[in-house]
């Protein structure tokens, strides 16, 4: 389950809109239900809020995870995502990543200066800080997502096209990649709800079963909301589904009801 959550948090921000309206807005929440095989492993939460940051109102995303019943006895997750980003640019200003996954901790806060390019990381679990030049545009973990709901060149991919940001992670500058795999009719417990499929692409070997083991259906509709996320693992397969929501920005639409 290690960075499991981690990454159903992130991805769960993920969809597309044009630039002339945001996908999202300040009240929105959503929570997935993750499943490790048949085993209910945990839940993963997104809400976005608002606070201030350099004298002006910007947006505040929180995300959590954590394993639950059985899985919490082998595997305790408890983590937490923050991002603070502009409300008109989506560049962020601060990301704060405090993680407890079956005794791997992680407790920081990053400081974006977007006119000089570069982040100060304050390691408060190893009192460390350092500052990283990094690209412009860069994203942190969290409003990469939330950027990408508003990209302007999301709803003109063909299949088999990609879309690539630069994305700010464990101290690196990321290159993460999208491809367009098509649309689907999915069976949800809201209904048959029409969606778009991706595929985010990931890095091998140290907890996905190869580069292409992530599938992600959202919501064909203006909010384009997550719905499921399927991914093969080193060892099984886990899937997480979107279980409850409000705050919406738009109707939420829905081919045939339960």
């Amino acid at each position: 389950m290690k960075r499991i959550l981690a990454f159903v948090l992130i991805i769960s921000t993920f969809g597309f809109s044009s630039q002339k309206e945001r996908a999202f807005d300040v009240g929105e929440w959503f929570k997935f239900r993750i499943h490790y095989g048949l085993v209910n492993a945990g839940y993963a939460t997104l809400e976005v809020g608002e606070a201030v940051r350099n004298n002006k109102k910007v947006y505040h995303a929180v995300g959590k995870g954590y394993t639950t019943g059985m899985s919490r006895f082998f595997f305790k997750v408890d983590d937490l995502y923050e991002s603070y980003f502009d409300r008109e640019t989506g560049s962020p200003y601060q990301f704060v990543r405090k993680i407890d996954e079956g005794g791997y901790r992680k407790d920081q806060e990053g400081f974006f200066n977007q006119n000089s390019n570069k982040v100060l990381v304050k390691d408060y679990k190893n009192n460390t800080e350092k500052t990283i030049v990094v690209t412009d545009n860069i994203q942190d973990m969290v409003s990469t997502f939330y950027y990408l709901r508003n990209h302007p060149n999301i709803d003109k991919l063909k299949v088999g096209e990609s879309v690539v940001i630069d994305m700010f992670f464990d101290d690196e500058i990321t290159k993460f990649k999208l491809k367009f795999l098509g649309y689907e009719d999915l069976d949800t417990k809201f209904g048959i709800v029409p969606t778009m499929i991706f595929r985010p692409l990931v890095q091998s070997g140290r907890v996905f079963k190869e580069e292409e083991s992530l599938t992600v259906w959202i919501s064909n509709d203006d909010n384009k909301l997550p719905i499921r996320i399927k991914a093969a693992l080193a060892v099984g397969s886990i899937k997480a589904d979107l279980d409850a929501f409000k705050g919406l920005k738009y109707s939420f639409k829905v081919k045939v009801k339960p």
